[in-house]
């Protein structure tokens, strides 16, 4: 029996009955895509509910505000992913009229969608002959056939692509990509898969070279910097705090965040008194600064570790622009301080 053949036998015995398989709808397909990209199913489904019930047309995520997008997206992490998702809805709402492009060609257009988003809206959608390409692909496709390309380079996934061409069914390109995906998520995974239960375990050229967990080949990722974020939780004499938007391009362009000082290192508490005194607050005057949290809290992302402390500020009078506790959580925070936020406050 063909790879294909097997492999499709495979995903129609084992396959998770996730909403948006049961549609060629492209809106939640699309919906999904974007929101499992760097995301694990289990953690994207919830995200995937809260939106199509708050938006369950893409003229409704058209007409949203983006900070209630963001706020729906919160936790998920990548929000450019989000301001996309919100600024592509209104594209297609105003001015396709609410119908996605059809071909593989013009889904790249729209902005968020980039190779394997497109191919996986056209063949689940339209069905148009074209394999996608992911992690899972990658993966299954290199120790099936010991493929030692590097993912990382550049004619990688031409390379794969052209493999998945090869092998899909022409007549039923969706189930092929459906199938070969949730193989990689649920049956031939990054680290320690069972390959005693494989169905390729007779065919696949790593378990013959025992080269499983060699493959892929992926180049070591770039260096992780490291950033020291203080944020200052100010209290007035009425109880309310402080907060400011993130507009520079970077992480978190858009959400919430309290008064920050960034420095080059982990700084103790009479360095951090020291910036406050000189360069905060000072029409209100200080009462006093408490550390709320003795250890930094480690927050990685993809190519930055932030080590964050909270510092509580108690200041005299009442301060400009500050928001009581109730309307504090109606931003759209970064998940750690949103966590501090329902925690500590």
């Amino acid at each position: 029996m063909t790879f294909s053949n097997l492999l499709i036998q495979w995903y129609l015995r084992n396959k998770r009955d996730l909403p948006w398989r049961n549609t060629t709808n492209p809106y939640p397909i699309w919906l999904s895509e974007i929101m499992l990209q760097q995301t694990r199913v289990a953690q994207g489904m919830p995200y995937f509910l809260s939106f199509t019930a708050a938006f369950p047309t893409v003229f409704d995520l058209a007409k949203a505000d983006e900070e209630q997008v963001l706020k729906l997206w919160q936790g998920l992490g990548y929000y450019s992913r989000a301001r996309n998702l919100h600024k592509t809805a209104q594209h297609v709402a105003d001015e396709l009229a609410g119908v996605f492009p059809t071909t593989y060609k013009d889904l790249l257009q729209l902005k968020g969608i980039g190779e394997y988003t497109a191919a996986a809206i056209a063949s689940f959608s339209y069905n148009e002959v074209v394999p996608v390409v992911d992690g899972n692909v990658f993966r299954v496709l290199s120790r099936y056939f010991d493929v030692e390309t590097d993912i990382a380079a550049a004619s990688a996934k031409k390379e794969f692509a052209a493999l998945a061409f090869e092998l899909m069914p022409k007549d039923n390109p969706a189930i092929f990509n459906q199938a070969i995906m949730e193989f990689g998520a649920l049956q031939c995974v990054p680290k320690s898969p069972n390959c005693g239960i494989c169905i390729f375990n007779e065919s696949c050229a790593a378990l013959q070279k025992n080269k499983v967990d060699q493959l892929p080949v992926k180049s070591k990722k770039l260096k992780v910097r490291n950033r020291f974020f203080n944020y200052l939780v100010v209290n007035d004499e009425n109880e309310n705090t402080i907060i400011q938007k993130r507009t520079d391009k970077g992480i978190w362009h858009n959400l919430y965040e309290f008064p920050l000082i960034e420095t080059e290192k982990v700084e103790d508490f009479d360095f951090i008194t020291e910036c406050i005194q000189k360069e905060f607050f000072a029409n209100n005057g200080i009462v006093s600064i408490m550390e709320c949290n003795e250890k930094s809290i480690i927050h990685k992302l993809s190519h930055q570790h932030l080590h964050i402390k909270f510092w509580k500020v108690n200041v005299k009078g009442t301060i400009e622009n500050g928001i009581d506790a109730v309307t504090l959580i109606t931003f759209p925070f970064p998940i750690v301080i949103h966590n501090f936020i329902e925690k500590d406050l």
